[in-house]
């Protein structure tokens, strides 16, 4: 019984590895998304990729583009097109700041996970600024350094 209980709690995440890399991480929102059954189905089985994709105010409205979700290996004729845009669902107070942030200018909203939230498909969209090319060396040094310092704390345990 035990057993079952941890598979009915399956945690499906898909994660933008670009992101953080590019981009300066400002602001973290919580959003729902408008989705097809096919479509949740495949991300369910972690057939997403959210690497290339942007977020854009339309109309007052929340827009995910580029996001490539495959399609329902198992489907029929109503599966859905993988690249189709897809509507994001914030509160409307949220949706404004990300429009003022994104008017204001040199930043981007980005996908930084989808992930499923008890039936639920979240995902986490971040306000942005992109990295400059020294920005990233100085995060790879600092990487660098921490993983040096991971390994004389290892070798001092011993």
């Amino acid at each position: 019984m035990a057993a079952a209980n941890k598979d009915a709690r399956r945690y499906t995440e898909i994660r933008n590895a670009k992101a953080l890399r590019d981009y300066f991480v400002d602001e973290r929102f919580e959003a729902g998304i408008q989705l097809h059954g096919t479509e949740v189905k495949s991300i369910r089985a972690g057939r997403a990729q959210i690497s290339d994709a942007f977020g854009r105010v339309e109309k007052g409205e929340l827009w995910l583009h580029n996001a490539h979700i495959e399609q329902y290996a198992f489907g029929n004729i109503y599966n859905h097109d993988a690249k189709r845009v897809r509507k994001l669902l914030l509160h409307r107070h949220q949706v404004r700041k990300i429009q003022q942030a994104l008017d204001s200018g040199g930043r981007a909203l980005i996908p930084l996970r989808m992930y499923l939230k008890e039936a639920l498909v979240k995902v986490e969209v971040a306000l942005c600024t992109g990295k400059k090319l020294f920005d990233k060396r100085e995060t790879l040094k600092k990487k660098a350094e921490l993983r040096d310092v991971d390994k004389a704390m290892k070798q001092f345990r011993r």
